[in-house]
């Protein structure tokens, strides 16, 4: 599997798998323009002022989201330090997967096991179909539920979820997954949750968009739930969070 990012290939997958929305916001701001040619004076400020900001807020959009996911190194898993004894990395995705041959390279003494929970009933977002077609699957990845993951007790030493566990909306579906991922992970193992917050950094990108996050205080609620402490809180940038966790009662 091709392990390397191609420059500039985060941004350009969003306008690629969203372009129905630029697409649309573009057609939206040509109306208004096209008002603002018979609207009174005072009606073409206010014009004006919504077409400036429509545009202010895809550019910024666009312009954190190449700084995320094209400039800041997300995808170099500086934080990850393998130790070499791992001998079962346990990657799981929804639907879109750019980070399993990026892990095996990170992992080069492990199985890896790659899982995906994507539901075309559940997950009915555009962008994922266009991004699936776009990206075949890891070699081997296995299509799961969320309800039981196809792994014994005690199997996994890492568990990796990048930017995929926001997708489960529901929280007594969210809490039972993290039960599954307790139980499928060592003693003294980790699951590491990589994710966007809702949060004022991610308001201000990414405006309404940034709904589409949970928020800290509902994933702190989801891993009491299921049991699971946070060993260690990491803010790669101002826009993205990981949280490494443990069994509870688990020790270093």
């Amino acid at each position: 599997m091709e392990a390397v990012r191609k420059p500039f290939q985060g941004v350009s997958n969003i306008v690629r798998f969203n372009w129905h929305f630029y697409l649309l916001s573009l057609l939206f701001i040509v109306l208004l323009l096209l008002l603002s040619g018979v609207a009174v004076t005072l009606l073409q400020h206010i014009i004006t002022v919504l077409c400036l900001l429509a545009g202010f807020t895809i550019i910024v959009s666009l312009l954190v989201s190449c700084y995320i996911y094209d400039l800041s190194k997300l995808y170099q898993f500086r934080w990850i330090q393998p130790t070499g004894a791992e001998k079962v990395v346990v990657n799981i995705n929804a639907g879109f997967d750019e980070t399993s041959a990026l892990l095996e390279n990170r992992f080069t003494h492990s199985q890896l096991i790659v899982l995906d929970f994507y539901d075309p009933v559940k997950h009915t977002e555009v962008s994922i179909k266009r991004a699936r077609k776009a990206y075949p699957a890891y070699p081997g990845t296995q299509t799961i539920t969320t309800a039981r993951l196809p792994l014994a007790n005690n199997t996994a030493d890492k568990i990796f979820l990048i930017l995929a566990a926001h997708e489960i909306r529901n929280e007594q579906e969210r809490i039972a997954f993290f039960k599954e991922l307790r139980r499928i992970v060592k003693h003294g193992g980790e699951i590491c949750i990589v994710e966007h917050l809702r949060d004022t950094a991610n308001l201000l990108a990414y405006n309404i968009g940034a709904f589409h996050f949970h928020s800290k205080p509902t994933w702190h609620k989801t891993f009491q739930a299921a049991n699971l402490d946070i060993r260690q809180e990491i803010k790669l940038t101002p826009f993205i969070s990981t949280f490494i966790l443990q069994k509870h009662g688990d020790t270093l």
